[in-house]
């Protein structure tokens, strides 16, 4: 049995050799090199580091974050129920379709309710 774990051990070993490789010759051939005021500052994607590190954000990006989330996962649980239909309607009749017509309504109810709220309205 444990000849089974061979590879995965090799495997292991060959992904830690490699890291301690890299980090060894990151560090050597690092110190070589010209260090000035410019290579030494911080480097955020091209804009010069001045200010505040993290600014402040709307609740409304996290909100509409949230809202998407939750409109997006309900997708996940319609594809495998999609992809059935044609067997849940031979197994169950009318009811695949109505129980998914239920969730989808449930989820229209949601999204009115959070348009009401105006959870999607930026001006506010």
């Amino acid at each position: 049995m444990p000849e089974n774990y061979l590879p995965v051990l090799l495997q292991v070993l060959i992904a830690l050799g490699f890291a301690v490789t890299t980090l060894v010759l990151s560090v050597v051939f690092g110190r070589s090199a010209r260090r000035n005021a410019t290579k030494d500052s911080a480097y955020e994607c091209g804009m010069i580091p001045i200010g505040e590190g993290s600014p402040r954000f709307s609740v409304k990006f996290y909100l509409v974050a949230m809202l998407f989330v939750i409109f997006d996962i309900e997708v996940v649980f319609m594809y495998p129920w999609a992809v059935q239909f044609r067997d849940l309607a031979m197994q169950h009749g009318p009811t695949a379709l109505a129980s998914m017509a239920g969730f989808a309504g449930i989820l229209a109810i949601a999204y009115v309710y959070a348009l009401k709220k105006g959870a999607l309205n930026w001006k506010s």
